[in-house]
């Protein structure tokens, strides 16, 4: 039987071999072109660039924020300084675990629990190679007790920075305001090259208003680090420019008069220079602790300040809306006069109380047997009420109006610093735009009646009312109340002095009307029958006021107001203006005590004490 035998075919074979040896040797030798090409790309075209990046590795740019600017009153008293601390910063990029480092931290009492949402949106906030300040001020226990479980916290750090201190505590704080810590909000607002570095920002106050000033420009430094981030040396350093200093209007002993005169109530003095402008005094009662909340409260703390019902953190200087009460009665006397709706020397009988011509309502004086005849100087000495509405009646309430307006009522009075409210000046044109949803909208002939006394929809800032008595004493003459005088230079020591602004004066057509008021403001103090007498007659020097009693709630017809059986917080807003010596007045004061019900015996002894403190120094 035959036996096939197959062949082996070697050439072919070879043949195949020889393909697949070509193909994987163009396929090794492309692949290693891509190689080749590659590391040239990175050796030697882009060598700059990844050679910079290796340095970043172990190179980092830390910025150097500046020092804040220093804040002084008029004669050179610091009223906010820096001072070294300690406090706690987290670099995101360190930290393993976000979320169980914070909750150790607050575990270990280093910072507050309820502030670590706060917190961890804040750091959300930065760049991951930012340090982050989580908590300010640390005592020397809560140092310590870091430094034992610092293992424990990769990332967090304590570091030495300087910080925001107030010597006269809540005595300026509505004045001066305070630092806090760079909100996710601030961060919005602010530009984030400028703030590198820096963990404070001016909140409210002369501290927000004045926040580019103050603030300075940040530098930075070329720092060696680790593989762990950690510091071994600095290898360059650019300065930070420090911050301005900020040379104030306020004089802070007369300030701390104020202060301390304005003790257990709540209120609001302001003092005004009227021939410049300058504030010398802005205290609001009761007042926060600028200390503490710089040093950074807890959640739980600040919102115990938040809701006590006597709003320790409302600026009642700049922000408080009160009726004016009988402190505009002497404007409206000067709009009687050069509206020539009156005689200065005519007198109009006081009864106790004024009828509208066919009305049947009684709008009651504060003098239940009222005060007989009445002219225009004793009817601003004694506050005739009577005298006041029969005035209001006859002038109308839109020359009422244009005339409080020329005053800076109902207006922001551009002082410098933020959240200021307008007040309200009423008249028809606004109660149709306010009631515009009401059939009440027409405004009635009752209302001008109260108006003539500062009532009804009135509202005035205790800013605005020494703005007032300002102008008054400088018989027209206005100025832009302003609480900077000058900045000071930290490194040359030169200091540069602002002018004061000019505003529109107050043109009357007889000088001779300005003697008439302001010899009538002379006699509430220091006259025999002014309603304040008992402050101003053993003054050592001449002054003029006016007191004012604002009604917190409207009380009826057949009703007698008694203040014994009227909840504290009912009973009537005292207030009192005035300004010093007669001759060249050098301060006018405004003074508000909520629920304080007169200002002849509640609010003007504060005014006299401000004037008296300030005028020992200057006369």
């Amino acid at each position: 039987m035959a036996t096939s035998l197959q062949i082996k075919d070697h050439w072919a074979e070879q043949r195949l071999f020889t393909r697949r040896v070509i193909v994987a040797g163009l396929l090794v030798f492309a692949l290693s072109g891509i190689v080749v090409a590659r590391l040239a790309q990175l050796q030697i075209a882009e060598y700059d660039y990844f050679s910079a990046q290796s340095q970043g590795n172990r190179i980092r740019v830390q910025p150097a924020p500046p020092t804040r600017g220093l804040i002084f009153d008029r004669n050179g008293q610091v009223l906010a300084e820096n001072i070294p601390t300690y406090q706690l910063e987290l670099t995101p990029e360190q930290v393993p675990d976000l979320d169980a480092t914070l909750e150790q931290l607050a575990a270990a009492d280093l910072i507050a629990a309820d502030d670590v949402p706060e917190l961890k949106s804040l750091i959300s906030s930065h760049r991951r190679f930012d340090s982050v300040a989580i908590r300010q001020r640390l005592d020397d226990e809560t140092v310590a007790r870091f430094a034992v479980d610092r293992p424990r916290f990769p990332g967090v750090e304590i570091r030495a920075r300087l910080t925001r201190a107030y010597p006269l505590g809540k005595a300026i704080a509505h004045a001066v305001g305070y630092v806090g810590g760079i909100s996710v909000a601030d961060r919005q607002a602010l530009d984030s090259r400028d703030y590198a570095g820096t963990a404070l920002v001016g909140k409210v106050g002369v501290e927000r208003g004045y926040e580019d000033a103050l603030h300075g420009n940040v530098g930075h430094a070329d720092v060696l680090v680790n593989a762990r981030g950690r510091m071994i040396e600095v290898l360059d350093r650019d300065a930070p420019e420090p911050g301005n200093d900020l040379i104030l209007t306020l004089d802070a002993e007369t300030q701390l008069t104020a202060w301390e005169a304005m003790a257990g109530r709540r209120g609001a003095v302001v003092a005004i220079d009227p021939r410049n402008g300058e504030v010398l005094v802005l205290v609001s009662t009761p007042a926060y602790d600028p200390n503490g909340i710089s040093a950074g409260l807890t959640r739980k703390d600040f919102r115990t300040l938040q809701e006590d019902p006597d709003r320790p953190l409302f600026n009642r200087a700049v922000r408080g809306a009160y009726p004016p009460g009988s402190t505009i009665k002497p404007v409206l006397g000067l709009a009687g006069l050069d509206y020539d709706f009156l005689n200065p020397e005519e007198r109009h009988y006081c009864g106790g109380f004024y009828r509208l011509p066919g009305k049947s309502h009684r709008y009651r004086d504060w003098k239940p047997a009222g005060h007989g005849p009445m002219d225009l100087h004793n009817a601003i000495a004694q506050s005739c009420d009577v005298y006041f509405y029969a005035l209001a009646t006859e002038m109308g309430i839109e020359r009422m109006a244009m005339f409080l307006r020329r005053f800076g009522l109902g207006a922001d009075t551009g002082v410098d610093i933020p959240g200021e409210k307008p007040g309200l000046v009423p008249d028809p044109g606004w109660k149709r735009a306010a009631f515009s949803r009401r059939e009440d909208q027409v405004w009635f002939p009752g209302e001008t009646v109260i108006a003539g006394i500062g009532q009804g929809y009135m509202l005035t800032t205790p800013m605005q009312l020494a703005h007032l008595s300002a102008t008054i004493a400088a018989r027209g003459k206005r100025f832009q109340p302003t609480l900077l005088k000058g900045f000071r230079d930290p490194e040359t020591n030169s200091t540069r002095l602002l002018e004061p602004e000019s505003l529109p004066t107050v043109e009357i057509k007889e000088d001779l009307d300005w003697d008439r008021i302001i010899s009538a403001m002379n006699a509430v103090l220091q006259g025999e029958r002014g309603t304040a007498r008992s402050v101003g007659m053993d003054a050592p020097f001449t002054m003029a006021g006016k007191s004012g009693t604002a009604q917190v709630f409207t009380v009826a017809q057949d009703e007698e107001y008694d203040a014994d059986e009227v909840a504290e917080r009912m009973r009537d807003h005292a207030l009192f203006i005035a300004f010093a010596p007669l001759e060249n007045p050098s301060i006018a004061v405004a003074v508000v005590i909520e629920n304080g019900e007169s200002g002849s015996r509640a609010a003007a002894p504060v005014a006299r004490a401000v004037m008296e403190n300030y005028l020992e120094k200057v006369l």
